[in-house]
């Protein structure tokens, strides 16, 4: 499965070189979550070619919700044999009744897999059209103006670091990669399966859309970079904020009162975010957001959230976690 130096694309790999070498120290170990599908295979690949693989371990998230998921766990067994990479199967169970839907079940559990790695990088193979199908995703559940920047290339996720060296290139050149190179891959068969909703969006949809506008795929992801800035300027706003009404790890009702209500929102949200809290969704936060402004002195508003609530108490907003 080793190619040849001239089947390499020179584009792809000082792509991948140049991202790794600016985001992570010489010597660092990463992580690769490995399906066994082509973008992951590609980057494996990628990686093993820049002389990586000593400072690599690929992990396989054994799902169990295929038929074919032992075929999958040694087809990636067997890869990383070939290209001298060590491999780790994460067997996972995915709770089908937590309410979060099969595919965010099973996102899950493959992050808690990461988790239980032993590497604090792990590098994912997420391309241009996971990019789009992302922004369009979240449009359409209403997300704000952090939804519909996407993925990043780089963020953390609890004490890991999700790196995305390949989030800008399109599937076709990872699969014209995979040709020159003569690399197999699995196709996963719930990826046809449009009763999921990426899926849906993927060739339903995206597909519809891309018959009347060619670079559509590339348009959302560009959208979504172009969010992604103006999420950054909304952080630097919301950080100003917060030194200007803050006190300790609490903030001065008074002060922040004269933001205005847009304002409170984003520095609600961007806090939430710092804390790692869900946010709550957008009606639930305009009526607190509201009664922050209104509230009499002898009045303690309180927000309940996933891990904790925010309480108005005393001229001060708190953040109080649950015990």
């Amino acid at each position: 499965m080793a190619a040849s130096r001239n089947k390499l694309p020179s584009e792809l790999l000082s792509r991948v070189g140049d991202f790794v070498a600016t985001r992570t120290e010489a010597d660092e170990l990463l992580a690769l979550g490995l399906s066994g599908g082509c973008d992951s295979v590609v980057l494996l690949h990628l990686l093993a070619s820049l002389g990586l693989g000593q400072r690599l371990l690929a992990i396989h998230v054994h799902h169990g919700l295929s038929p074919n998921a032992d075929a999958w766990a040694d087809f990636c067994t067997k890869l990383c044999a070939r290209l001298d990479i060590p491999l780790s199967v994460q067997t996972v169970t995915v709770n089908l009744k937590s309410g979060l839907g099969i595919e965010a079940a099973a996102r899950q559990a493959r992050y808690a897999a990461f988790s239980n790695c032993g590497r604090h990088t792990v590098l994912l193979a997420h391309h241009q059209g996971d990019q789009a199908e992302t922004l369009l995703f979240n449009l359409l559940r209403g997300a704000g103006v952090a939804g519909a920047a996407g993925m990043a290339d780089e963020r953390r996720h609890d004490d890991l670091r999700i790196l995305r060296p390949l989030l800008n290139v399109p599937r076709s050149k990872l699969e014209s990669y995979a040709v020159a190179n003569q690399l197999d891959w699995i196709e996963d068969e719930s990826n046809a399966d449009t009763k999921f909703t990426r899926n849906f969006l993927r060739h339903e949809v995206l597909a519809v859309i891309s018959q009347r506008f060619p670079a559509a795929e590339q348009s959302l992801a560009q959208a979504a970079t172009h969010f992604s800035e103006a999420v950054s300027l909304l952080d630097e706003l919301a950080e100003a904020d917060w030194q200007m009404a803050s006190e300790g790890e609490t903030l001065n009702l008074r002060r922040l009162r004269t933001l205005g209500a847009v304002r409170i929102k984003n520095l609600l949200r961007y806090r939430l975010r710092q804390m790692a809290w869900q946010a709550p969704v957008t009606a639930r936060l305009d009526e607190f957001v509201r009664q922050l402004l209104s509230a009499a002195p002898d009045r303690h508003p309180e927000l309940k959230l996933d891990k904790g609530l925010m309480r108005i108490a005393k001229g001060q907003l708190s953040w109080i976690a649950q015990k």
